[in-house]
């Protein structure tokens, strides 16, 4: 079969490679490294608390020998359920060097998502903020969990501010908590424990699994996606190669996106580390004030993130007034959601930074495509495969056959970030690691996409959100595209409902700009003259907000879910001629 072409290498900024070397170690080789060459350098800094790369590394030293006396061996799950904090790292490489995989939890999930998740994992030791500890001891009966240890959000800040939390908040905020018999304290568990103690545990970084990553639900059942040292390995430096003008132990790495989630903990977690950059953690990326106030005194460089993360900083009243500077970031990779034309022109303005829209999925931990950091930025486009990543679109029918340029398709991907299959699933795994014509094995995304003469690619939607409207199929994000150019409208979902006539039809949710009004018919009948017949909006409703993940996705799903419940209630929508 003829050898696959690569058009984008063409495309590929000055300085950035075709090929990387991967070298065989385990993902916490990057910071004893950062801990060798520059253990004096700054690795964190939260709330003003600081730690070098040299106490970051005995930290997590420490705590691989902590683990180790609780009896947790090579392999063995660490859930974490913990927000941006010195903490999580210090967890993280620790359970790594400890031999186990990392399962990282969302602290917002509810007790009965946790306890899935535990139980799926079958972890039997989980390190937790204070605040969620109740949440932990409700459902640990129910769970394999036998090893508790608790940290307070407070350990890492300046003397002053841990003074003044604990008079005034710390029990408001819900962190003070009185541990059960056999739970431990994080310190503690720390401080009977010196960094030569740590077990030497021998790591495959090609076969041994270092995360479980919870796919994000919005699809179903979250998946356990297993990925190797290795995947993490190739990913961090994919990343780092594609910031050319990365300064080894020179950068400041905003880390505003929640490390639990895959795009936050490569992107900027294992790329900062690998770097030897400079960490500022955000513990809650909601709160903008401390964010601007955080890139104002802290002047970070290089700032990942989700498009509704740049725009509210483009619309923050602190920013129009100029009252902080945010002129220090010069470089960001947005994901998780299209970056629209205006959101990034005004960020660009504000900043003087390259923001480019990229691609990555958890299964591939975490990046796989981006636009060229100075090179030529595609509106729509995802921008094109990273180094040593295989990138093409085959038929929805058959998944068999490789269709040429301009073809829409569904997006399959080759690479060494390329995950080892979900935890205890092998059917869900075949599904999406398969053998292609050609023998080599794909990872088929269930994006629909397309790729242009140059090798930039672009999401037309996802495979599972297609609409089949009366035997057309209707994208939901073209519609979307079109709806947000309607003067009015500032954010917009639109999913297929149940429709007696057509099997599903076309449904619009609509935020609306701060002071505007509309009506229903209005915006059907201005869709009207931009969509074929097929494809505008049957119903739109309008909301004061859309459902979204803690990263900024929209949950179309959970739209759906709540239109079917309410048609269960009060029967279908009338029926209106094709």
């Amino acid at each position: 079969m003829e050898e696959i072409k690569r058009p984008w290498l063409e495309r590929y900024d000055p300085g950035v490679p075709h090929h990387l070397e991967y070298p065989d170690v385990p993902l916490y080789h990057f910071l004893e490294e950062a801990a060798r060459k520059h253990p004096d350098h700054t690795a964190v800094i939260f709330k003003g608390g600081e730690l070098t790369y040299r106490e970051l590394n005995d930290l997590t030293d420490r705590m691989a020998a902590a683990l180790a006396k609780m009896g947790v061996k090579k392999g063995d799950r660490v859930a974490l359920l913990l927000v941006n904090c010195p903490q999580f790292l210090i967890s993280y490489f620790g359970a790594m060097k400890a031999g186990a995989v990392v399962v990282a939890c969302n602290p917002l999930y509810a007790p009965p998502e946790l306890e899935h998740q535990l139980n799926d994992c079958g972890a039997e030791t989980i390190i937790t903020l204070s605040r969620y500890y109740p949440v932990v001891k409700q459902v640990q009966p129910n769970t394999k969990v036998k090893n508790v240890i608790v940290t307070n959000i407070k350990e890492y800040l300046p003397s002053l501010l841990r003074f003044l939390y604990t008079l005034l908040k710390e029990k408001k905020e819900g962190d003070r908590v009185e541990l059960a018999p056999g739970d431990v304290w994080f310190q503690d568990a720390l401080a009977r424990h010196s960094p030569s103690e740590r077990p030497q545990v021998e790591i495959n970084a090609d076969e041994d699994v270092a995360i479980f990553q919870y796919t994000g639900g919005t699809t179903g059942v979250p998946k356990g996606a297993m990925a190797t040292h290795k995947n993490l390995v190739a990913n961090s430096l994919q990343i780092k190669a594609w910031l050319p003008d990365t300064r080894e132990a020179g950068e400041v790495v905003l880390v505003a996106l929640p490390l639990f989630h895959v795009y936050g903990m490569v992107a900027a977690m294992c790329y900062g580390i690998a770097a030897a950059a400079t960490l500022i953690l955000i513990p809650n990326p909601r709160d903008l004030d401390d964010v601007l106030d955080t890139i104002n005194k802290y002047k970070p460089s290089i700032f990942p993130g989700v498009p509704t993360m740049y725009n509210a900083i483009n619309h923050h009243p602190k920013v129009l007034e100029g009252k902080v500077d945010i002129r220090s970031i010069r470089a960001c990779i947005s994901g998780s959601a299209p970056l629209l034309r205006e959101t990034q022109t005004r960020f660009e303005e504000l900043t003087g930074a390259s923001l480019r829209e990229g691609y990555g999925l958890s299964e591939a931990p975490t990046a796989t495509h981006c636009n060229p950091m100075h090179g030529e930025n595609r509106e729509g486009s995802i921008g094109l495969p990273l180094p040593d990543v295989d990138a093409a679109i085959v038929d929805l029918d058959t998944g068999t056959k490789f269709l040429d340029i301009g073809e829409e398709g569904e997006l399959i991907l080759r690479g060494p970030q390329v995950f080892k299959g979900y935890w205890q699933m092998p059917t869900e795994t075949e599904n999406v690691l398969r053998k292609m014509p050609d023998g080599k094995v794909w990872l088929f995304t269930g994006d629909i996409a397309k790729m242009d003469e140059d090798g930039y690619f672009y999401i037309v939607d996802r495979k599972k959100d297609m609409i089949i409207c009366g035997g057309y199929n209707v994208y939901p994000r073209e519609v979307e595209e079109v709806l947000k150019q309607h003067p009015k409208v500032l954010e917009v979902a639109v999913a297929g409902i149940p429709d007696p006539y057509r099997g599903e039809t076309v449904k619009a949710w609509i935020v609306l700009k701060p002071g505007e009004t509309a009506t229903e018919e209005e915006i059907i009948e201005w869709s009207k003259q931009r969509l074929a017949k097929y494809k505008y909006p049957r119903y739109v409703e309008f909301r004061d907000e859309l459902p979204k993940t803690f990263v900024g996705k929209t949950l179309r799903r959970m739209l759906v879910a709540e239109e079917r419940a309410r048609m269960a209630q009060e029967g279908p929508p009338g029926e209106e001629e094709m």
